[in-house]
């Protein structure tokens, strides 16, 4: 693996890494994005994280927040499959930024890129709400990832503001400890706001992301609608797009 670009800020060294077709960029050893330009598909987080928005029957959701942005994974895949979308996405390191314009190839045309905290932003934002929220608040320790911030019923009211009343939230967790760990497993059932969860996995990592739908859903239908995206559907027969998806249970931590 060829280290195109490196830089050491304080304590955190960072490197763009090419590995094959894909570019990859490193905090202190931990893989923060990733992407290629033949394939929109990583086979990996990044690929969970805006499927629940798949779950809508007219197909992906027009705007979006990214709550820790990155090098832009998420934002070149979207925009790889479905063109222009109304993308802001946050990010509090600007290192990161720059290796997303510099190395990544995120333009001002593909997304709002916003230097700021995620807590800070969601706090203040008063602007139109988003029909999908991807909450992506990482960091991590001696190789390992981990959340950077605990998701608690108070960052849940939070981020419910930013969210249109049919809006959908997706969150990632680093495993099933963290998962179990946040309250996402009562916000979702009967007479509440979102009506069921998933959870998405994707092989060979420890990632959970759950999606909190405002609808019933089945995971049929999020296959189905994989289907009929001709770009996805091709990803799947080739298996580049490799994910498993179940329903979560309301009030349940496993």
């Amino acid at each position: 693996m060829a280290i195109l670009w490196s830089q050491r800020v304080g304590d955190t060294r960072y490197e763009v890494r090419a590995a094959g077709s894909s570019l990859r960029l490193y905090n202190n050893g931990i893989l923060h994005s990733q992407f290629s330009e033949r394939c929109p598909a990583t086979g990996s987080v990044w690929d969970l994280l805006w499927l629940p928005g798949l779950f809508r029957i007219d197909g992906m959701p027009r705007r979006i927040l990214l709550l820790g942005a990155g090098a832009g994974t998420v934002i070149r895949q979207l925009t790889s499959v479905y063109g222009p979308l109304d993308i802001t996405a946050v990010e509090s390191d600007p290192i990161h930024l720059e290796i997303a314009r510099e190395h990544f190839g995120v333009t001002d045309s593909m997304a709002t890129l916003e230097l700021a905290d995620a807590a800070e932003f969601v706090g203040r934002y008063r602007g139109p709400p988003f029909d999908l929220v991807i909450d992506d608040l990482f960091g991590g320790q001696g190789g390992v990832a981990a959340r950077a911030r605990a998701f608690d019923g108070a960052w849940f009211r939070k981020l419910k503001h930013c969210l249109t009343r049919d809006g959908i939230l997706s969150i990632n967790f680093a495993d099933r400890i963290e998962r179990r760990a946040s309250v996402v497993g009562s916000l979702f059932g009967s007479g509440k706001r979102f009506r069921c969860g998933f959870e998405l996995r994707a092989p060979g990592i420890e990632n959970i992301v759950c999606g909190l739908l405002p609808f019933n859903a089945q995971s049929a239908d999020l296959r189905a609608h994989l289907q009929a995206t001709p770009q996805l559907s091709a990803l799947l027969r080739r298996g580049r797009l490799r994910f498993s998806v179940r329903a979560m249970k309301s009030g349940r931590s496993g």
